[in-house]
């Protein structure tokens, strides 16, 4: 986490505050401007800027008014014409070779809002980027003056509103095999459903849109764009999916699928109405990609996804590359090496041949082709999935809410010297994000980090049962 003036904190993916309180036109101005002042000393003014807005309230607003700063400032700039999710975003600003600005607060409740900035790579914006902006914004009063960031006076281009679907479109139906997926699906011996969960989302208009295109018969719940999200949470995890998994209890063959409320992330329900886990996926996809695809090369996964993922890859000879909490991260792996898939253990990943970012909306046509391929329904690869890894791996994490960062400090500093942890004794330790420690059991883990927003700490754990997970939160009480 990066402190700087006005409430104005830097996470792993970029600000985020409450609309109205910090998050306001002043404060939206300062970071328009530190970004503005990044560009220029990076690109000068050769590449365009483009911005994107979720459904959140003020979204829009904040995005026209970021765009006419940008613009007086000297700017090529576009704005969507539209709703629009961050990983259709980020492709363009590789497509029109452009820096990208997002406004959205992706899975955080209907009160907040962000600003994710996105270099013309299309991934996250790494640390020593936003170490950049961060600096700007502290420096601030040295470019408050917008003349004092204008670069080109003589010619200011008009804002172009712009639709940025039909090149992500295109983009996805060279990745996706939805000729398979559409056979799969209207097969009359065994006519199996989809079931697609909008929730409210910058997705709606998008992945349904894949389908319709591409004439895959589909049913979908809650698609509207709402900024309070249904009075629920923008996020895909089963609690927030109880309509979906209620519906889907009720029918037969029948697969749910759902995103997050920026559309990076993924949901998916299997046939039998259970929550799938984002590591169960990647495992799944990192097989089909290679058995189906041919696809060669490496696993990026984060320390805090299962060691699930270490066992499979093992088992198609692909090397693993592991990487601290946050896509930023997984993204910057891919830009440097082969990889097959890059994933994180709370919803996102993306391939080989797209975009080093989250994308949930491939996530879940992944998970249609796979099922296509395999012909099986995805209950079943999940039971072959576990027989592979050697058992069941249960996954959970607790916040702990502490007063201040001090506390926190004093906290890491304790569970970071740790001989022992329970009954179980620690066969080896990992400190690249927080510290991660190997119980000898050869089973179950536990990952210590502090939030990178917040005094807070994040406990992983995973086993091989609940109940060892449940020893060592007392241990940990």
């Amino acid at each position: 986490m990066t402190n700087s003036p006005d409430g104005i904190k830097f996470g792993t993916d970029g600000w985020r505050a409450v609309v109205g309180k910090d998050f306001n036109k002043e404060n939206v101005e300062t970071v328009t401007k530190a970004i503005a002042q990044y560009i220029l000393k990076k690109d000068g003014i050769k590449k365009p800027v483009i911005i994107g807005y979720d459904p959140r309230n003020m979204a829009e607003e904040f995005a026209h008014f970021t765009a006419e700063i940008l613009q007086k400032a000297g700017f090529r700039v576009s704005i969507s014409d539209t709703i629009v999710p961050t990983p259709v975003l980020a492709f363009n600003a590789k497509h029109l070779n452009a820096n990208a600005i997002m406004f959205t607060a992706s899975h955080n409740p209907p009160e907040y809002l962000g600003i994710k900035f996105i270099p013309e790579y299309a991934g996250p914006a790494t640390t020593e980027i936003t170490n950049s902006i961060v600096e700007n914004i502290k420096n601030i009063d040295n470019i408050k003056n917008i003349d004092n960031i204008k670069f080109n006076p003589d010619k200011l281009f008009e804002i172009e509103k712009k639709s940025f679907k039909e090149p992500y479109f295109e983009h996805i139906e060279k990745l996706i095999d939805f000729e398979k997926i559409k056979e799969y699906f209207t097969r009359e011996d065994d006519d199996g459903e989809i079931i697609y969960d909008g929730l409210y989302s910058a997705s709606i208009g998008y992945f349904d849109e894949l389908l319709k295109r591409n004439d895959i018969s589909f049913e979908a719940i809650h698609m509207t764009h709402d900024p309070n999200f249904g009075g629920g949470m923008p996020e895909p995890k089963a609690k927030y999916l109880q309509e979906l998994i209620e519906m889907i209890a009720r029918r037969t063959n029948t697969i749910g699928l759902s995103n997050d409320g920026d559309g990076d992330r993924f949901g998916v329900i299997n046939e039998k109405a259970e929550y799938v886990t984002p590591n169960e996926i990647i495992a799944l996809l990192l097989g089909h990609l290679i058995k189906n695809k041919g696809y060669g090369g490496k696993l990026v996964k984060t320390v805090g996804a299962s060691q699930m993922l270490d066992i499979i890859a093992d088992k198609y000879n692909v090397d693993v590359i592991e990487t601290p909490v946050g896509f930023k991260w997984v993204g910057a792996a891919m830009r440097e090496n082969n990889v097959i898939i890059g994933g994180e253990e709370s919803g996102g990943l993306s391939i080989k041949g797209h975009i080093p970012e989250k994308d949930g909306i491939l996530a879940d046509l992944l998970v249609l082709e796979m099922l296509a391929y395999e012909d099986m329904p995805l209950w079943e690869l999940q039971e072959e999935l576990h027989q592979s890894a050697g058992c069941t791996f249960v996954n959970e994490r607790v916040d702990v809410k502490l007063q201040d960062n001090q506390q926190l400090q004093i906290l890491m500093k304790k569970y970071s010297e740790l001989d022992s942890v329970g009954d179980f004794s620690i066969k080896e330790k990992d400190t690249k994000d927080g510290v991660k420690y190997y119980l000898d059991d050869n089973r179950t883990w536990i990952l210590i980090r502090p939030s990178g927003t917040e005094p807070l700490l994040r406990i992983y754990f995973e086993s091989d049962s609940k109940e060892k997970i449940d020893g060592l939160k007392e241990f940990f009480k």
